[in-house]
């Protein structure tokens, strides 16, 4: 293979998995003139067109997608092996990429953390809020943090927090306006606070639970947020009713700021855990990043 398709590879990669010149360039820290220029150039060689470009998207073309699959892993490997023999070092160094929701970050994640990066000034942490069920492998996580029925199959899961219940509550000023729903379904004549997923490209159906009764309730409000923390501030300024977790809620629940709503019915989800890919070996990075979070489970 010739030298310098070694580089242009690697950019096509970049404009392939960010779908958008003006990305990869950033990320590669080029122009973007210059990254057009090499991708024509390296198409010109190879005879072939590797990317379908219009006015607001780009694409690979079917030899661009072939190209993608077999030649990406490639240097990931090449990557993952330049990053072991730095890893022969007395200690760890490296960046670990992680996905977690904005409640994981806070809650377990930043926590156990702070007790171990000090001791080890070259591992770096690359923190991602999502709500969106991540593909780890494809997206190149090393970790990702979620609830237990949403972890990703195929993957090693370590258990970082007991099961959690989901809670229904109002600030009191909201609930004199609006009297507490006694059953699921008064909440259709409520102003509730929404939570969107990615993902799943809609809005989050609030799931209770009152023994075995199991109900799905599609609710209805003005605002619409795509992480925990907004809802319940929201929630606080008494602007509806939100589906939050429960521990969360509960300092200001203690501290009557809000009120607990159709409690019989808060269902409980298997506790946090974090995920990452099934390897053969793994970086002293990412050992001591997953002792750490699995330090206090």
């Amino acid at each position: 293979m010739l030298r310098e398709n070694v580089t242009d590879l690697l950019a096509f990669i970049a404009v392939a998995r960010e779908g958008s010149f003006t990305r990869a360039s950033a990320k590669l820290g080029v122009t973007q003139s210059a990254l057009s220029h090499t991708l024509r150039a390296l198409e010109a060689r190879m005879g072939v067109r590797l990317l379908s470009r219009t006015t607001r998207s780009v694409a690979p073309t079917a030899a661009g997608e072939r190209l993608l699959k077999t030649v990406a892993p490639r240097f990931e490997e090449i990557e993952s092996e330049l990053a072991a023999i730095v890893e022969t070092r007395d200690k760890p160094a490296g960046t670990i990429r992680i996905t977690a929701t904005d409640y994981a970050a806070d809650t377990v994640l930043l926590p156990r953390l702070s007790k171990v990066l000090p001791d080890y000034p070259d591992l770096k942490v690359e923190l991602v809020v999502d709500y969106g069920l991540t593909d780890i492998v494809a997206d190149r996580f090393d970790i990702g943090v979620r609830w237990g029925d949403q972890v990703a199959k195929d993957t090693i899961a370590v258990r970082v927090g007991p099961d959690a219940r989901l809670a229904v509550v109002g600030s009191p000023a909201y609930l004199e306006r609006h009297p507490a729903p006694k059953q699921p379904k008064d909440l259709i004549e409520h102003n509730c606070i929404n939570l969107r997923l990615p993902t799943r490209g809609g809005l989050y159906a609030w799931e209770l639970r009152k023994g075995k009764r199991q109900m799905q309730v599609r609710v209805d409000g003005q605002l619409t947020f795509n992480g925990t923390y907004q809802m319940l501030n929201a929630a606080l300024g008494g602007m509806g009713l939100a589906f939050i977790p429960e521990e969360l809620a509960r300092p200001h629940v203690e501290a009557g700021r809000l009120r607990w709503v159709l409690e019989d019915w808060y269902p409980t989800f298997p506790g946090l855990h974090i995920f990452y890919a099934s390897r053969r070996e793994y970086s002293k990075a990412l050992s001591v990043v997953v002792e750490a979070l699995r330090d206090g489970a």
